[in-house]
């Protein structure tokens, strides 16, 4: 393995993060609502479980999904009904006060690293970006670089998009248009549980 693998490694990572789903809708919203300490919060439970997906997709759980697609359609399925349960959760509070949407860290954590944790596509996705940049037979020291490199970067990543997030200027603009705002992600947060919960497997 080489810094040039790592590099490439990171350009898709970055690409993959700031990708529109469930991941960046929860975090901008909870960003917005809840400011930058929860957003940081659930960014770092996002970033976690996604490095784990990682590891997991190095020592080959991609392959045990493929033997018991089961397993691969139990976590679907409890993914999809995951984010179902958070858009109705976002869809009842879009009328809320500000000081009603406030978000302790560590439930702000718990909520990040579920729903990465319940969303199997991450481990076959990093599986299918893995086979692409690394050589094979990674040893365990790779292994772990990988991991933690995948971390950092997704630490700093959400680190930003919190800071960025949480001026006053953004926050003003998402009170005055709160509401709408949140119904919105709402809605298409409850799409995407329907759509995983009723698409085939891939």
């Amino acid at each position: 393995m080489t810094l040039a693998h790592l590099l490439a490694f990171n350009v898709a990572l970055l690409v993959a993060i700031a990708s529109p789903g469930p991941a960046l809708l929860v975090f901008v919203q909870t960003a917005l609502s809840a400011g930058r300490a929860a957003a940081f919060a659930l960014g770092c439970g996002l970033g976690l479980m996604a490095a784990l997906w990682t590891l997991m997709a190095l020592v080959g759980l991609d392959a045990v999904f493929e033997v018991f697609p089961w397993a691969y359609t139990t976590a679907r399925t409890a993914g999809a009904l995951y984010l179902m349960y958070l858009a109705v959760q976002m869809w009842r509070g879009a009328r809320e006060t500000i000081a009603a949407k406030a978000k302790p860290v560590r439930r702000a954590f718990r909520d990040g690293f579920v729903i990465n944790a319940l969303n199997p596509k991450s481990v076959l996705f990093a599986a299918a970006v893995l086979v692409v940049i690394f050589p094979p037979d990674l040893n365990a020291a790779e292994i772990a670089l990988i991991t933690l490199n995948h971390l950092i970067v997704e630490i700093i990543f959400y680190a930003a998009m919190a800071t960025a997030l949480s001026t006053p200027a953004a926050r003003d603009a998402y009170l005055r248009a709160k509401v709408v705002v949140d119904r919105v992600a709402a809605g298409v947060l409850g799409a995407l549980g329907l759509r995983l919960l009723f698409s085939r497997s891939e």
